[in-house]
């Protein structure tokens, strides 16, 4: 019997790079979506023949009752959430809906399926944004939180009833503190891929200049292909933990662009405009992990390099709008 694995948020980047792992793994890979006139399957449009899709949401427990009994997966990975940290501000309430009371409404709909124990393993995608006003550099496991931004937190709630229900029910729950991971299905409202698209654009002449907000902000941005291989492997322990995963690295927006630009044969300073009306109301100024307890107990470690990450990000958006006709 193959292991089943149930993936809420499977639409999107994590969810789609998680789910082609598990394939490939053997796994049968479960893959709840919302209800909507709209689901966009772009990013598993390649494999979806191989999934199983169920309608779920994580604002209505019952439907997360129903995917588990029928389907009883092993591993479940809660991807979804509302991600993009500037929306937070503007529907907070919502993102505590998703971002926090729905992991609760996950973990409990689990222990109602299952009952206590470790009968089911469950994962649970935290955030660097935790750390947000950070008390210490590098960030890792033992790092107070102090979130900037309503999704920051709501992260930290969703981060910390994952440990209350792990201790209270003995469940084999982990969270993974993930820091920015990027990749050429990054939605288009993120930095990286708002400059990588953006560069692409200027490249092929349907641009002549990229708007962006503070070029200072500093971010440990990762490859998010490497990252899903380790939410896998805290699936795989023993005793379930939690666990920081990053490269280590931090740059700037600024180097973001330096590197977009050169790559296409460009120099940014010609092209980036400053909008302070993207700044953030509370902004983090620097976020940089220290992954080496996942490098130690998991043997984990990241295989693409920020370079090579914008690079890629270019290549395949220059490829994109030449599809389109551009």
């Amino acid at each position: 019997m193959a292991r089943k694995a149930l993936i809420t948020g499977i639409t999107g980047q994590d969810g789609s790079y998680l789910a082609e792992f598990l394939l490939e793994k053997g796994y049968e890979v479960i893959g709840m979506v919302r209800r909507s006139s709209t689901v966009n399957f772009d990013r598993i449009r390649h494999i979806q023949d191989r999934l199983i899709l169920v309608q779920g949401d994580l604002l209505d427990q019952a439907s997360l009752i129903d995917i588990l009994a029928e389907h009883r997966p092993d591993e479940v990975y809660n991807l979804a959430a509302q991600s993009f940290v500037p929306t937070s501000w503007k529907q907070p309430v919502l993102t505590g809906e998703f971002t926090a009371l729905g992991v609760t409404r996950l973990l409990d709909a689990i222990r109602v399926v299952y009952g206590p124990g470790r009968t089911v393993r469950f994962y649970q995608a935290s955030s660097s944004e935790m750390f947000g006003k950070v008390r210490e550099v590098p960030q890792n496991e033992r790092t107070p939180f102090y979130p900037r931004s309503p999704y920051g937190v709501a992260k930290v709630y969703g981060h910390w009833i994952t440990v209350n229900y792990r201790e209270s029910y003995n469940m084999f729950a982990c969270s993974g503190i993930l820091f920015n991971h990027e990749s050429p299905r990054r939605g288009l409202e993120f930095v990286t891929r708002k400059v990588s698209h953006g560069v692409a654009k200027i490249k092929l002449g349907l641009a002549d200049k990229l708007v962006l907000g503070n070029l200072d902000a500093q971010r440990d941005w990762g490859y998010a292909g490497d990252y899903v291989k380790a939410m896998w492997l805290m699936l795989q322990q023993d005793e379930p933990d939690d666990y920081v995963i990053a490269t280590g690295e931090t740059h700037s927006v600024r180097e973001l662009c330096e590197v977009a630009f050169a790559h296409v044969g460009l120099d940014w300073r010609d092209f980036v405009v400053v909008d302070p009306a993207l700044m953030r109301p509370a902004e983090v100024d620097q976020l940089v992990g220290d992954a080496s307890k996942a490098r130690r107990v998991l043997g984990w470690a990241p295989t693409v390099s920020f370079e090579e990450l914008v690079r890629m990000m270019v290549d395949a958006d220059l490829q994109l709008l030449r599809q389109e006709g551009h």
